[in-house]
């Protein structure tokens, strides 16, 4: 089991970092590791929408994809994705952003998962915290090229 969990405060709004982070379709632009995204249904379910999504992940000499299912919840700014299949035992992530009375926004990030082949999760387990920080740099560098550095 690999759990990861970071705070942040960054100078946009949340709504920003919510739709940033909705568009999975371009996570492989930004995300390292990610070298394709494929949104195989997206379905509104009351207050919220629901999409099944396929990401492949290449990592030294590893190639995986695996399936999630993310929920956008609009109304709470909040992302939550389970996974489906793949090479995952199990695996969910929570986004939550919050704007901030001077401006920007709180950002909390919680990811918690296990791979089923134990040499991928031991070399995951390796490096597993670096690459969760590189991955929340990639989402801020991200918001910076597509919003600028100036508070929302």
């Amino acid at each position: 089991m690999a759990t990861h969990a970071e705070k942040r405060v960054l100078p946009y709004s949340a709504q920003q970092m919510y739709d940033l982070v909705a568009d999975v379709a371009s996570y492989p632009e930004f995300l390292p590791w990610c070298s394709a995204a494929r949104i195989r249904s997206k379905k509104p379910q009351g207050d919220r929408v629901v999409m099944d999504a396929d990401l492949v992940i290449s990592f030294k000499v590893f190639r995986e994809r695996f399936g999630s299912r993310v929920t956008l919840i609009d109304s709470e700014n909040t992302i939550l994705t389970e996974y489906i299949d793949g090479p995952f035992k199990y695996m969910r992530s929570r986004w939550s952003f919050a704007d901030r009375e001077a401006g920007g926004c709180n950002v909390d990030f919680f990811v918690d998962f296990e791979f089923k082949n134990r040499v991928l999760q031991g070399v995951i387990g390796v490096v597993f915290n670096e690459a969760m920080q590189r991955i929340v740099r990639a989402f801020e560098t991200r918001a910076a090229d597509l919003y600028g550095a100036s508070v929302a």
